[in-house]
Order: C-alpha cells, then sequence, then structure tokens
C-alpha cells in the first residue's frame, strides 16, 4: 500500500490524570494486527465513544487511543479470501474503537470475522447515519415484534427519544405502523419528534414514578427503552397485559430497582439487546432489514456530518445530555 500515514484523533493520558484529545498522523504500521486493512470513509458518534474520549477505563483499558466504535469505508488490503481490496465494507461493534484502534481514524485493521460487507440500498454515509445505535435500535425493534408485539396492540414507548438510539427507534416503529410514544427530558425537541414519527410526546419526569405501588396503570404494548434506571422501571409497571419491553442503556442509571410482579401478574417479557457481540448471521439479517423494508423515509433528516476535526465539541455536548439526533464524521473532510 502507497499510504503509511493517516489522519486520526488520539486520546492521550498525562502525568496528572487527565486526558486530551488531538488530531495526529499515525502510521498505519502501528494499528493492531488483522485481516482486513480499511480506509475509513465515514464514522459516528456514539455515547461509548463519548465515554472512551474522556478516559473512561470501563471502556477503553488503556492510552494513548483512537476512538470510534463505528466504521464504515473500502478495503485497502486482505488476507482473507472474502473480502478483496475495492470492496466497500462496515465495521460495528466487537472491539472496534474500545480497545482497538477505531474509526476516528482514516484507516483501520480488524479480523474478518468483524467486517459486514455493504447491504444493498445502502450507502456508506448512510450505515454510519444508523451506526451501532440504529444497529441497537433495530435489535431492539427485532426483539418487539418476536415478543409478539404488534402495531394493533397499542401504544410503544420509547425512551431517550431525541438520542441516537432512541430517534432511529421512533423512525422505525413509524414506518413500520406502530404508534409511538416518545418520551424525552426536551420539551423543545417536541416538533423533531414528532416529524420522525412519534404520536406523541411525554416528558420523563412522568416516567420516574416513586409511589412504590408494585404495579401502575397499562399504558403500553411494548417498551424500548435506552436510559435504565428508574425510567425502567417505571415502564416496567406501566406495561400492559402480555407486553414486551427491551433494555440496551444505562444512561440515568445501570441499577434497576424492581419486583417480580409485572413478569408473575402481567406476564411482561425483559429482552436485553447487545449490539456489541451480535452473532453474524442475526448482525446480517438486521443490516438487510435497515436497508430495506426498515429503512426511514427521513433516515437523513435530523442528522449532522462533521469532520474529524470538528468533533470536539459534539463530544463534550453528547456527555452532557445536550446532542440531539446523529452525527456523522466524514474522515475525508
Amino acid at each position: 500500500m502507497s499510504i503509511t500515514q493517516f489522519k486520526a484523533l488520539v486520546v492521550t493520558e498525562g502525568d496528572d490524570n487527565q486526558f486530551s484529545r488531538k488530531i495526529v498522523n499515525r502510521d498505519v504500521s502501528t494499528l493492531p494486527e488483522g485481516d482486513v486493512l480499511i480506509n475509513v470513509k465515514y464514522s459516528s458518534l456514539n455515547y461509548k465513544d463519548a465515554l472512551s474520549s474522556s478516559g473512561n477505563k470501563g471502556v477503553t483499558r488503556k492510552y494513548p487511543h483512537t476512538p470510534g466504535i463505528d466504521a464504515a469505508g473500502i478495503v485497502a488490503e486482505s488476507k482473507n479470501e472474502k473480502f478483496h481490496a475495492g470492496d466497500k465494507v462496515l465495521v460495528t461493534g466487537y472491539d472496534l474503537g474500545m480497545n482497538t484502534s477505531g474509526g476516528y481514524g482514516q484507516y483501520i485493521q480488524v479480523p474478518a470475522d468483524w467486517v459486514v460487507k455493504l447491504p444493498t440500498n445502502l450507502s456508506l454515509k448512510e450505515t454510519m447515519i444508523y451506526g451501532t445505535a440504529g444497529f441497537t435500535a433495530a435489535l431492539s425493534v427485532y426483539k418487539l415484534i418476536h415478543g409478539g408485539v404488534k402495531p394493533s396492540a397499542g401504544g410503544i414507548l420509547v425512551t431517550g427519544a431525541t438520542g441516537g438510539v432512541g430517534s432511529i427507534a421512533v423512525s422505525i416503529l413509524h414506518k413500520l405502523g406502530y404508534s409511538v410514544i416518545a418520551a424525552t427530558g426536551k420539551p423543545d425537541a417536541k416538533d423533531m419528534l414528532l416529524q420522525i414519527g412519534a404520536k406523541d410526546i411525554i416528558l420523563r419526569e412522568e416516567l420516574d414514578d416513586k409511589s412504590g405501588k408494585i404495579l401502575l396503570k397499562g399504558n403500553w404494548a411494548g417498551v424500548i427503552d435506552t436510559v435504565g434506571g428508574n425510567m425502567l422501571a417505571t415502564a416496567l409497571k406501566s406495561t400492559n397485559y402480555g407486553g414486551s419491553v427491551t433494555c440496551c442503556g444505562n444512561v440515568a442509571s445501570p441499577e434497576l430497582l424492581t419486583s417480580v410482579y409485572p413478569f408473575i401478574l402481567r406476564g411482561i417479557t425483559l429482552y436485553g439487546v447487545d449490539s456489541v457481540m451480535c452473532p453474524m448471521d442475526l448482525r446480517l439479517e438486521i443490516w438487510s432489514l435497515l436497508a430495506n423494508e426498515w429503512k426511514p423515509h427521513n433516515l437523513e433528516q435530523n442528522v449532522e456530518e462533521v469532520s474529524l476535526d470538528n468533533l470536539n465539541k459534539k463530544i463534550d455536548l453528547i456527555l452532557q445530555g445536550k446532542l440531539q439526533g446523529r452525527t456523522i464524521v466524514n474522515l475525508d473532510l
């Protein structure tokens, strides 16, 4: 390969245990061993990226490090017969961007088992509008559907609806004919949520029950929870008989204080959603759905495209809970 140096965001730990982020030139030879070398064209910003970028040792153990748990680009070199130079591909999940140099660099090198060929009907940019957030949203919808929740059953609650997972979940559910109630702590986001497919909006304070009651009035046929904590506990207590609830996040709290009663008196099901180690057969099925019948008409709505140089301020905003919708990173800008 003729190119040996590439631009990347690198997070460094100082002697004072403070972390700094800087755009630097890296050498391809510094990348970890892997079967496939990929020239990254697009990445995206997720909450986990922000944690890695700020020195969270629960996400990234060793620094200096290049974050970015999502990457889409073109194969530069491959030692695996499944992929060839010029193939358009994407990588989400596994260890990318956590302890393996990630998508905030113009090149990544990863095992072939992590790589997905670009699905028909999606561009590289569109895959990163989805990214891990959209993939997680789709997995959550998949769990609800396979749990037997039909559009005719009633409203679907989506918590954290202005975030990456929540907003894409709202759009997919709307595309599939579900009635979506979007929960948010941002009253000024009402118009945006209605535009992407929410039927109604509720403020997150309404999902913070502290009454101590074991059950509340049933309001939802299903729930996609992205925040955890007491909002998830409240959602469990207010899901209709036979309903399904998915859980994929912990931005509110990793703790879940609940009782068995929603499960043994209403027969509800709680599904955990993990996008990191999702099996490849299911991963390919989900990407096919996202490329075709689940693809929202408004996929590029409420999406901001930034350069690597302008990513820092977006990382700070997502850590402060002030970022709405999706932010994608164009590595060629």
